[in-house]
């Protein structure tokens, strides 16, 4: 853990042209600013990588990361 903290788990929303995906990842509530959970950067670097298959739209590799919502019109 980089910042002195609380851990959590907070939801996160990644949407792609086709498709939304609901991730639960860890968070810091850190002890000089509980208000606002932080993300470290393995975290940050995990839902890049998360946005760039949600652009792709591989569905199904979102799907063993989280919740995906399939767009079906347009």
């Amino acid at each position: 853990m980089l910042i002195d903290g609380t851990k959590t788990r907070v939801t996160k929303w990644i949407h792609g042209d086709r498709c939304v995906v609901r991730v639960d990842v860890d968070a810091i509530l850190p002890a000089f600013d509980p208000a606002e959970p932080y993300l470290e950067p393995a975290v940050v670097q995990f839902l890049d990588r998360l946005q760039g298959l949600a652009n792709n739209g591989r569905i199904d590799e979102l799907a063993q990361h989280g919740r995906v919502y399939v767009r079906r019109t347009g």
